[in-house]
């Protein structure tokens, strides 16, 4: 008898869904969601594997802003959660003031992981406020930071290490959090460390399905934002 992988790997992600022999089949247990069909284009059925390329049988879903040709493939639970952040975008698609997305990341992170996944995707057309970039000598940062939130449809966590560190401190990661979870509109990017590491700091933060570069690249990541914000 299969044995549900839960306890083990947890179901937050979506590998850790799909890859569970027991709920990856949709029997009892911890078992994945239904999904409304509006979610998804007439070209869902095609097989795709979970890392972003076409495979040859299904395990993928393409959802409806996902443009004709893109390799990039989408777990239900992503296509769920990212739905309604792209509700807002095509709500707000006049609005050509607001940054696409806001990036918040611990300050250990400026240079490293958060640079990379900010140059990732600039390169791909989308407009991020980075505290490197947006903040500049002089400047007061809380007051920067309070116009850039503002001013951005949505917001990317990074969850490192040093971000898990860092919230139970007041950081003002911790601060630029709790204004983006009071929006509902935050997509979790976990990087180097796990949803479990992230329930321990943050429950709330860990409730919410995103992105995981264990299972997608940075590069991936960066792609399927890009795609969801394209307009």
């Amino acid at each position: 008898m299969s044995r549900c992988t839960a306890p083990r790997k947890g179901h937050r992600t979506a590998s850790g869904r799909a890859e569970c022999p027991k709920c990856g089949g949709g029997s009892s247990g911890y078992r994945t969601s239904s999904y409304s069909p509006s979610y998804y284009s007439s070209s869902s059925n095609s097989g795709v594997s979970s890392r972003g390329s076409v495979s040859g049988s299904g395990g993928g879903a393409r959802p409806r802003w996902s443009r004709a040709g893109s390799s990039l493939v989408y777990t239900a639970a992503e296509v769920q959660t990212l739905t309604p952040v792209r509700e807002i975008f095509e709500k707000t698609a006049a609005e050509s003031d607001l940054r696409d997305v806001f990036l918040c990341h611990a300050w250990d992170d400026r240079q490293g992981p958060a640079q990379d996944l900010h140059n990732l995707l600039v390169a791909a057309g989308v407009k991020v406020w980075f505290s490197e970039k947006d903040l500049g000598l002089g400047m007061p940062m809380m007051r920067a930071i309070d116009k850039g939130l503002a001013k951005s449809r949505i917001g990317l966590v990074l969850v490192t290490p040093a971000l898990l560190a860092r919230l139970p401190n007041e950081s003002v990661a911790d601060k630029e959090l709790s204004t983006l979870l009071a929006g509902n509109l935050l997509i979790p990017i976990v990087h180097n460390t796990t949803y479990t590491a992230l329930r321990n700091v943050s429950p709330m933060l860990a409730s919410r399905t995103g992105l995981d570069t264990a299972e997608d690249s940075m590069s991936g990541v960066a792609a399927k934002i890009a795609e969801l914000v394209a307009l």
